[in-house]
């Protein structure tokens, strides 16, 4: 059943690409994705179903549902230089984790970490709010959680290597 959930997270995702962005479809699509995240892992946990496989479609799902809404939403925002350059400093940070978690365990890793489900919040909730909020002062908030939840993810990863390390001199 939470394959399912995930597995309509990215139909409505890819249903995005065809509507235009901040309509009235978009955001109705944009919120049954965000709610299907919000509760395929409760459901997988609450039916005793949660598995590596799972966890992988969900990770996948984020990701596609991520990049639909840069696709929609970037072109239609005007977004200072400053923070592009702090996005990519990020992205950086991320792609160096996933290629030495890769590298460190032999297989993709993500971490479900406490301040990377809040970075995912803050980012859900940004297209809600640019009405409201002027994107400079909202994407260097989400910007600062990203960071330290991006650097959190590299320090749990890289601390996991010391300990196989040392798991495996006793």
């Amino acid at each position: 059943m939470a394959n399912i959930v995930t597995g309509c997270r990215i139909l409505c995702s890819i249903l995005l690409l065809f509507v235009p962005a901040f309509s009235p479809t978009f955001y109705i699509l944009y919120l049954v994705a965000g709610f299907t995240d919000m509760i395929d892992g409760t459901i997988a946990r609450k039916t005793n179903t949660a598995n590596e496989f799972g966890s992988r479609l969900d990770t996948i799902a984020d990701i596609v549902f991520v990049v639909v809404c840069m696709i929609k939403v970037l072109p239609v925002l005007t977004i200072p230089t400053w923070l592009y350059i702090w996005i990519g400093v990020i992205a950086i940070i991320k792609v160096f984790n996933i290629i030495s978690g890769y590298i460190i365990q032999k297989k993709f890793v993500a971490k479900h970490t406490i301040m990377n489900k809040i970075t995912g919040a803050v980012l859900f909730i940004l297209p809600l709010t640019l009405s409201i909020v002027d994107l400079k002062y909202s994407g260097g908030f989400i910007c600062t959680i990203a960071l330290l939840a991006a650097v959190q993810e590299g320090h749990l990863i890289r601390t996991e290597l010391a300990a196989q390390r040392k798991g495996g001199e006793n």
